[in-house]
């Protein structure tokens, strides 16, 4: 076997590994986002469970995690450009899973809110690094789809949440729900201790070129011969996304990022009762939950090949608009038929479209600061996630229900779909130029 060949099969089988456990890391975020949702109809009915809830007080629970997310995804991109996306990982591993078993123990409403919070803030740091991971992984022309692969591990463990509660929440409850959230400190984090590896590039970019040079031969992966930025802008994080080149397409990809979130985590929390108030029963309402995601996996996938041709920004603003059509649909009364129709395409224009805005923010920026602008997307982006649920539990608790929600959440879509479409062209990102196969004893520039 030549060098060569050796080479691509290490790659291979790194990008591989780091695909798969990102991936699994996130399935679980998505169990978090929806089996909330799930849960919350029977949280409401049964105020034996946590005490008496109302609309109001659910939306702000549903609320909780999220805010956990915003410091977890700030304090990530804080650290991520210093100390690696490796250590972020393994330690959110652990705090995520920690946050869910706690949250299962709780046994009035304050304590669950804190363990949401605190579960958020494991989820956060991990969403808002493993899109610098992969990009930092992933070979030219696969970044779109291989990312989508990861984030598309958000809606993957939504559908997982719903069926889980459609199958066991009988037998073990909405606190044997919270409990399954907390296997990855058993079954993911061991396997990411020995598997995942530090990312060559983050090494390079700290200049520690011969450790980059040394882990970049063993895992196969190429260092892009990254540009050098311009004089004065040589920040780290995200002082970095304050620059003159980076502060105004920071504030729009923010922007888009906050509208993809609420509308996931509205949709993903609402949907069931909403659907519920309209007369259709808890499987049916659990079903839309399940449309609703699967929509987004499959079809998130399929415009993410499209993204790597097209160009991901086309591509987002196109579903944005696409969610915006659909969603005005929803409150019309369709046959059963043409409304799981109309909420799987929804799920590609909500979810989906959150899953290729991740990959646009992951390759859109230099190595100094990708973690930061990841985690500045992620995090700023929950505010909207914030929102979603609250503005739902206001709508359902005046009495207005889905019909004003659904317009409320169309018009998000298509102001979303405007900003996409001024962002400027990325002039930073060094992923964009001919990468650099790592040969023995050479060094590499920082």
């Amino acid at each position: 076997m030549s060098e060569t060949d050796a080479m691509t099969r290490r790659r291979q089988r790194t990008v591989s590994w780091v695909v798969a456990l990102s991936t699994i890391a996130l399935v679980f975020d998505g169990y978090d986002l929806v089996v909330y949702g799930t849960v919350l109809p029977t949280l409401l009915a049964d105020p034996t469970q946590l005490g008496a809830i109302t609309p109001g007080q659910a939306g702000a629970l549903g609320s909780y995690a999220l805010v956990g997310v915003l410091v977890g995804a700030l304090a990530a991109g804080s650290l991520g450009d210093w100390i690696g996306r490796r250590r972020i990982m393994l330690i959110n591993l652990a705090w995520f899973s920690i946050g869910m078993g706690a949250t299962a123990l709780t046994q009035n409403v304050t304590a669950f809110g804190v363990g949401r919070f605190l579960t958020g803030i494991g989820v956060g740091a991990l969403v808002a690094t493993v899109g610098a991971l992969v990009a930092e992984f992933a070979p030219p022309g696969r970044r779109n789809r291989l990312n989508a692969i990861v984030y598309s591990g958000v809606p993957a463990g939504g559908v997982l949440a719903a069926l889980l509660s459609l199958v066991l929440a009988d037998a073990v409850g909405w606190r044997g729900l919270f409990w399954i959230g907390a296997l990855p400190i058993v079954l993911v984090l061991p396997l990411a201790v020995v598997k995942l590896p530090e990312s060559p590039k983050w090494l390079a970019s700290r200049g520690r070129a011969e450790q980059a040079r040394v882990l970049a031969e063993r895992t196969g992966i190429a260092l892009s011969a990254e540009p050098e930025a311009p004089a004065g802008t040589t920040r780290v994080g995200f002082p970095a996304l304050a620059t003159r080149s980076l502060a105004w397409p920071t504030l729009l990809l923010g922007t888009m990022s906050f509208a993809g979130l609420l509308l996931t985590y509205g949709l993903n929390t609402w949907l069931p009762q909403i659907m519920a108030d309209n007369g259709y029963g808890k499987s049916y309402s659990l079903t839309f939950l399940l449309v609703l995601n699967l929509g987004a996996i499959v079809g998130g996938l399929f415009a993410s090949l499209w993204a790597d041709r097209a160009g991901a920004k086309r591509v987002v603003a196109t579903t944005f608009v696409l969610a915006a059509c659909t969603l005005a649909l929803l409150p019309l009364r369709l046959p059963l038929g043409a409304l799981l129709l109309a909420v799987a395409v929804a799920g590609i224009g909500t979810i989906g479209t959150q899953v290729l805005v991740y990959g646009l923010v992951s390759n859109y920026y230099p190595t100094r600061a990708r973690a930061a602008g990841v985690a500045w997307c992620a995090g700023f982006g929950r505010l909207g996630g914030i929102v979603g649920p609250v503005v739902g539990g206001v709508l359902v608790g005046a009495g207005l229900g889905g019909t004003t929600a659904f317009y409320l959440f169309a018009a998000v879509a298509l102001t979303a779909a405007v900003v996409t479409a001024l962002v400027p062209r990325s002039q930073h990102a060094g992923e964009e130029l001919p990468e650099v196969a790592p040969t023995a004893g050479t060094p590499r520039p920082a």
